[in-house]
């Protein structure tokens, strides 16, 4: 450890000796005292300064931080604590994923987009291709997921479709904007003819596959959109809906890095399909494979 004296850390911080003594006084400077003098880390001085960094619009940080922002994934969760890939996770839904690691908030974030018209590339990417600012990107498979309706065990209510949850006026559980199935619900919606207006919603919004289950499974609600693994988990009903892909968008720099290289190896070669049947409703044949790179 690289310790300096007071002179030399006024030098170092490019202070006058009295404004440094007046930070050491008013306890705003990483500083030790030892046998009656002042010493300064240098580390500790360096990280000082970097904790005031003023960014100009659209400057990153070098080094995000561990975490996976984006969409709740029960298998997803699994591999983090598993892996030992020391990421953390943050659900806030695709878009809220997508916008947090443009500002280097986040290493990655988990997505799974839904548009009207699916019929050329698949959604995730060709979301990708619209976004401004996704330059030095890479979307890497994770697996495809099963979305439909939870419904309360026994399905008392007789809902089989999105068409049967409107002509009963039931009760449904949304996700907030902006989430990966509040997308979906939007295009179902649309080909059915109808709008979110439409709908006798559960408010305020659900932020999780988990509390959407929840709020069904607490009677709350009558349905509600999510994956069958969240059904699973909350012992509900499932209808099933689509497939989907469920992806990790991260910068090309971030994928080389130790953290996200330790949790898609563990993928690649830890227990995932055992789990995945256990938890049902997902095909890992796709894990580990880059969709897009910019």
């Amino acid at each position: 450890m690289k310790l300096l004296t007071t002179p030399e850390a006024a030098d170092y911080l490019r202070l006058g000796e009295r404004k440094l003594y007046e930070l050491v006084a008013s306890n705003a400077i990483p500083c030790s005292k030892v046998t009656g003098k002042w010493l300064f880390p240098v580390h500790e001085l360096d990280r000082w300064v970097l904790s005031g960094l003023s960014r100009p619009p659209g400057m990153i940080p070098a080094d995000p931080p561990p975490i996976v922002g984006g969409s709740q994934d029960d298998l997803l969760e699994w591999c983090l604590r598993r892996s030992g890939s020391g990421l953390a996770s943050l659900n806030e839904g695709s878009e809220n994923g997508v916008a947090r690691l443009l500002r280097g908030e986040v290493a990655a974030a988990a997505i799974h987009y839904h548009m009207a018209d699916e019929s050329g590339e698949p959604a995730n990417v060709a979301a990708m291709r619209t976004m401004p600012r996704l330059q030095d990107m890479v979307l890497v498979a994770l697996v495809r997921r099963e979305q439909g309706l939870l419904l309360a065990p026994g399905n008392p209510t007789n809902l089989h479709s999105l068409a049967d949850v409107l002509a009963a006026n039931a009760k449904m559980a949304v996700r907030q904007k902006g989430a990966g199935a509040h997308m979906l619900l939007d295009v179902l919606l649309t080909r059915s003819g109808a709008t979110q207006a439409d709908l006798n919603r559960l408010d305020p919004p659900c932020l999780t596959g988990p509390d959407l289950g929840a709020a069904v499974r607490a009677g709350e609600a009558d349905c509600g959109i999510a994956t069958r693994a969240a059904a699973r988990a909350s012992g509900l009903d499932f209808v099933p809906l689509v497939w989907e892909n469920f992806d990790l968008l991260m910068r090309q720099r971030t994928y080389f890095q130790p953290p996200l290289q330790k949790l898609l190896c563990f993928m690649a070669h830890g227990d995932l399909t055992t789990r995945a049947e256990e938890l049902t409703g997902y095909d890992i044949t796709p894990a580990g494979t880059i969709r897009f790179a910019t």
